[in-house]
């Protein structure tokens, strides 16, 4: 049985599970079904992205200190992170994927990244 490319159409030629032409077909193809799908999704996804740039450029030893000026100066949003850690002692930690920050005292926080 004779199968046509997702993405364009064409005639597939090769093994029978194959669903497209060519690498190229296969990327613009996954590419547009994996796009964000709007834009209010790709603003917040764009804000997670430069949030986590930010920590790993900070914190290069996967433990240190810094302050919330320090982050806010270079952009960081502090409403933007991928989940919450609330540990057994009462610490609050948030994730931006596998780095974090706990806020302490004197608007210091303690940045970490987790082992994945």
């Amino acid at each position: 049985m004779m199968k046509n490319c997702l993405e364009c159409g064409e005639k597939i030629v090769g093994r029978e599970d194959k669903k497209f032409c060519s690498d190229g077909c296969r990327n613009a193809y996954n590419n547009k079904i994996n796009k964000d799908s709007n834009n209010f999704m790709r603003n917040i996804n764009n804000k997670l992205r430069k949030n986590y740039r930010i920590l790993s450029e900070i914190n290069i030893e996967g433990k240190s200190k810094t302050t919330r000026a320090k982050l806010l100066s270079k952009g960081f949003d502090f409403v933007f992170f991928t989940n919450i850690l609330n540990t057994k002692t009462g610490n609050t930690y948030y994730f931006l994927y596998d780095q974090g920050y706990m806020l302490l005292d004197n608007d210091y926080i303690m940045l970490v990244k987790k082992d994945i």
